[in-house]
């Protein structure tokens, strides 16, 4: 969902679809995430939502979905109802930011219970590539 960002960030009428493709193509992808993790889990008796990994992607996949859900209503170009309201408008913006972030501390932390508590150097080697993406997306 993040190279949906950066598509918007170029601004402009096909831009803005292709952003809206984008996110909600990421989106799908991430309930099938889900939906073969939540069969994994239950395949083999163990349960669901406990580790902070686990409530922070629940968090983004509804928030998410939320979000887009009000982008295409609102804010679609051809035919959002209020496409023009700034305030909708920035609240879609920075709401979307903060499940960009919330989704990063998903990722960060399932990366932690990967590797392991102890192996400091191994999540930053993996951390690396979203904190230098972080400047892009975010800002």
């Amino acid at each position: 969902m993040g190279t949906a960002t950066l598509t918007k960030k170029r601004m402009g009428y096909t831009n803005t679809k292709l952003h809206g493709m984008i996110a909600w193509a990421g989106l799908m992808s991430s309930y099938a995430g889900f939906y073969v993790i939540y069969q994994n889990k239950n395949t083999m008796g163990k349960d669901h939502y406990t580790t902070l990994h686990s409530k922070a992607g629940l968090a983004v996949l509804v928030g998410s979905t939320m979000l887009g859900m009000a982008g295409g209503v609102f804010l679609h170009p051809d035919f959002g109802i209020d496409k023009q309201n700034g305030l909708i408008r920035t609240g879609h913006k920075f709401a979307s930011r903060g499940m960009l972030g919330l989704a990063w501390l998903a990722t960060l932390s399932g990366l932690q219970t990967l590797i392991g508590e102890d192996d400091v150097k191994g999540l930053l080697f993996f951390a690396a590539p979203l904190v230098l993406a972080a400047p892009f997306t975010l800002l």
